[in-house]
């Protein structure tokens, strides 16, 4: 199989690829084309059908695996398949782990040391919450999910990735920091991101579902941490708006998607913790997606022009 991460203007295609997406359209003389939206675990790539009712063009819906010939060009700097031939193929023709991006860690251990850090938290309220929201049917379900439809951690396995490295973070800054109240700060790293189940459709749709455009993940985050606080007798109220507070503050700034900026010191070192862990995860995928040693180019997250470091 060809991945689409290796293709290059000028390669002909004949391989399997998900249909993410696709749409009719007209061009400005009026004749009507396609736009197509390819996937494999390498990434996606742009695609026209310039001739949709000829023959060897067949049917399909978003989310089919489909058979696909056609030439690899470029337009405007980017790549683009010119789709001559399409098809909708059988199960048995393709391998579903050729299309999905996955986490490199191993999914058994990343559960098992969520598990520790759930049975690490002393505080009996906060203790029996964690352990009603993350049940092992939620705790599989993050280590199948992604932690963003794209920019960092975009892939199965990502949202358990993310939040064990920002679990560590936080328990790092505990012993560095003893003012922090460890049993807040490493619930509020466990949960920041929670609201990203309903946020995010699970693969292969890996888009946002319509409660993930409306509400956000922070407001849904914070939403299931008050649920379950409420269900749990004689929870103190101080300790659920503090934990919730850290959710609803964590992306730091309004600007940033945050309803709230950190009032509290677990806040703002849940905030640095996200922040630090997105952006170094960034440039991670950013430098294992292409051999180029010089500029990368402007990255909207790092809002900066970035290149790898020279070798000494």
């Amino acid at each position: 199989m060809r991945y689409i991460g290796t293709l290059k203007e000028g390669d002909r295609v004949n391989d399997v690829y998900l249909c993410k997406q696709r749409n009719a359209a007209v061009t400005k003389n009026g004749k009507e084309y396609e736009n197509v939206i390819f996937q494999d675990k390498t990434g996606t790539i742009d695609a026209k059908i310039w001739d949709p009712g000829s023959e060897g063009i067949e049917d399909c819906d978003n989310l089919d695996y489909v058979l696909v010939v056609g030439d690899v060009t470029s337009f405007n700097g980017q790549l683009q398949l010119n789709v001559k031939r399409l098809r909708k193929v059988e199960e048995d023709e393709y391998d579903k782990a050729d299309y999905f991006p996955v986490s490199e860690r191993d999914p058994e251990e990343m559960k098992n040391e969520l598990r520790s850090f759930i049975a690490s938290v002393k505080n009996e309220y906060l203790s029996e919450l964690l352990n009603k929201i993350f049940t092992e049917n939620t705790i599989d379900a993050c280590s199948k999910h992604s932690a963003a439809k794209s920019v960092h951690h975009a892939f199965i396995g990502g949202l358990l990735e993310h939040t064990l490295s920002v679990t560590k973070l936080c328990e790092y800054y505990t012993k560095q920091y003893p003012i922090l109240n460890y049993d807040l700060l490493i619930s509020a790293a466990m949960l920041h991101d929670i609201g990203k189940l309903k946020e995010i459709d699970s693969f292969p749709a890996n888009d946002y579902t319509d409660e993930g455009q409306l509400l956000g993940h922070i407001v849904m985050g914070a939403q299931i941490v008050g649920k379950i606080a409420d269900s749990i007798p004689d929870f103190p109220k101080n300790i659920k708006n503090e934990l919730m507070h850290c959710i609803l503050a964590h992306h730091g700034e309004l600007e940033y998607g945050s309803p709230k900026k950190p009032a509290l010191i677990e806040a703002v070192a849940l905030n640095f913790a996200d922040n630090t862990d997105a952006k170094l995860e960034t440039m991670k995928e950013l430098f294992a997606a292409t051999d180029d040693k010089g500029w990368l180019g402007f990255n909207r997250l790092l809002d900066s022009n970035i290149r790898k470091t020279s070798e000494i």
